[in-house]
């Protein structure tokens, strides 16, 4: 029934990893339950920091773990194993943003680290891992953001090889506590990329100035300013082209997390909606006699199978990336852009039934329809990462290349290559396999042959009708045509899981009917752009399609979704 599909505590048995993954991440989900709602929340309520959590990781040994490469390992179950970090990312995210948070910019700051080859500073972040320390990532900078081309962080030669930093960075996460900081700058002595460098610092050094707490939260995300930092050879983790790419490729690594931890939000406050709806009585009946809220809460449920199948699917090709397949390229952003505004989408449909309920203070609800809004936001803006997915359009619609199948992959693992990308660039002669064949495999189920129309209608939208050379300078339009590749995507990689999975088709259907409008909606919109010429507003509108109408399919549906009510309540 519905709940295989959706994580739930009471029933969670992680039997596809190795026994220390198992224990580990059974062993968060029983800390977290053992902790209660009431804790959980007044935690989130007073932005308490995560003393407490952090302990616990530390004495479990948990980021050490999941978090150190096997070229770095002193333990047999040490390795950087991408699936297991996936599961963990949903667990965070079904118990709180903040503890999720304090994990993600830990990846982040070890990025530069396990790409780097100087073996001290390597040495001395896995010594820090097993101690129970947490990583942050210094990127950003108040005035000029993550743009990393006008970074402010200055080092001087100090005339015995080394340097002194002085700059401040901005929205640094774990800013407050972080055993090390991998920093973002540039030498004053060399002009141009040839002087960019990564270094480690610590938060613990007099040097280190934490000015405050940017946001309103347990999430530290800190503002910091070094003053005559001192930073040695054994600090220096890349120089020059290659601290630009170390920046860029553990943005990588780091921005896949995002999705996962969209799914654990959003599953938490299911169980809370369907719950409270299914057992809420309006005018005589319950909220979920009404066809509206039928209609609202099965989309919402749909959409959230969808989120976990696109993920999921994604954690294969990122752990099968090498130098010849680079597809998690256009896959990653997908994760970080799509997966994670479906979330939103998602809380807001919920929100739409419960209503008042959502703003409680004694539901999860109300910290998940807030803290749903940053995911989108975080290691790149949708905008960002929708002009990244317009690079591979072409060559993934219309060029398809041959590829050996990329199977599941649970194995136990060293995901190396996150750690050796190479240089970040290039992106637009990246090569995908065919596309066509994902949804041939369902050609028999009416909602996805109805979406294939509207996929093949994209192709000749490239071939015929793409925007010319002056309009692909107005980004307004092409992020409208991005979000139709979006769905492009995104069906493929639910339709290969789909197949792995065996997902009931009546799911499976009623998802992409979903699809089909949100596809109709997206071209309603590029014909309503200023910019669009004739030929454009044409196409827009004879790609829209009206979804395949089943109703005992729907009801079939329903059933599952129902089914949730009740299924799981965090103990009090």
């Amino acid at each position: 029934m519905a709940e295989t599909l959706l994580f739930n505590p009471r029933t969670y048995d992680p039997a596809q990893f190795d026994p220390e993954t198992r224990r580990l991440l059974r062993a968060t989900v029983d800390w977290f339950e053992g902790r209660g709602k009431r804790r959980l929340i007044e935690d989130y309520r007073s932005r308490a920091w995560l003393a407490d959590f952090l302990a616990f990781a530390a004495k479990e040994g948990l980021f050490a773990t999941f978090l150190t490469p096997a070229s770095a390992a002193d333990g047999k179950d040490q390795r950087w194993d991408t699936a297991r970090i996936a599961a963990l990312n949903e667990i965070f995210g079904f118990y709180g943003l903040d503890y999720w948070y304090a994990w993600q910019v830990t990846i982040l700051g070890l990025g530069p680290v396990w790409q780097s080859g100087n073996t001290a500073a390597r040495t001395r972040a896995a010594e820090l891992l097993a101690q129970g320390e947490v990583f942050a990532f210094g990127l950003s900078e108040k005035t000029h953001g993550a743009d990393i081309y006008s970074t402010d962080m200055l080092l001087t030669p100090d005339g015995d090889g080394g340097f002194t930093a002085t700059g401040s960075k901005y929205y640094i996460g774990n800013g407050n506590a972080a055993g090390l900081v991998s920093v973002f700058g540039r030498r004053t002595d060399i002009e141009g990329p040839d002087g960019y460098v990564f270094f480690a610092a610590d938060s613990r050094h007099p040097a280190y100035h934490l000015v405050k707490n940017v946001v309103d939260s347990s999430k530290y995300v800190s503002e910091f300013r070094l003053e005559d930092y001192p930073v040695g050879p054994d600090d220096i983790l890349h120089t020059g082209r290659a601290a630009f790419d170390a920046a860029l490729n553990t943005v990588n690594v780091g921005k896949f997390n995002l999705c996962t931890a969209s799914i654990g939000i959003c599953e938490h406050a299911m169980y809370e909606a369907i719950t409270h709806a299914h057992n809420r009585i309006l005018y005589g009946r319950p909220v979920t006699a009404f066809p509206h809220v039928r209609r609202e809460l099965a989309d919402a449920y749909v959409r959230l199978v969808g989120m976990k199948l696109f993920s999921d699917r994604a954690v294969d090709y990122f752990r099968s990336a090498s130098p010849q397949d680079r597809r998690y390229l256009l896959f990653n952003p997908m994760t970080k852009m799509k997966v994670t505004t479906e979330g939103e989408k998602v809380i807001d449909l919920m929100w739409d039934v419960i209503a008042a309920k959502g703003f409680e203070k004694d539901t999860y609800f109300a910290q998940a329809a807030v803290e749903i809004r940053g995911l989108p936001k975080l290691e790149g803006t949708v905008h960002v990462n929708l002009a990244l997915i317009l690079k591979f359009m072409r060559n993934h619609l219309l060029h398809p290349a041959e590829f050996e199948p990329v199977p599941t992959r649970l194995d136990a693992a060293d995901d190396t290559f996150l750690f050796g990308q190479g240089p970040a660039r290039g992106l637009g002669s990246v090569r995908f396999h065919d596309w066509r064949p994902a949804y041939d495999a369902y050609a028999g189920v009416p909602n996805v042959a109805r979406f294939r129309e509207q996929a093949d209608a994209l192709c000749e939208f490239v071939t015929t009708a793409a925007p010319d050379e002056e309009q692909s300078r107005d980004l307004d339009l092409l992020l409208a045509v991005g979000q139709l590749f979006a769905l492009v995507v995104h069906g493929q990689l639910i339709l290969e899981q789909a197949r792995l999975t065996d997902l009931d088709e009546d799911v499976l259907d009623e998802l992409f009917s979903v699809l089909v409008r949100d596809f109709s909606a997206f071209a309603v919109e590029l014909h309503g752009k200023d910019s669009a010429t004739a030929d454009q507003q044409r196409w827009a509108l004879g790609a829209v399609r009206r979804p395949i109408v089943d109703e005992a399919r729907s009801e079939r549906v329903w059933e599952r979704v129902e089914a949730l009510s009740g299924s799981y309540e965090m103990a009090p």
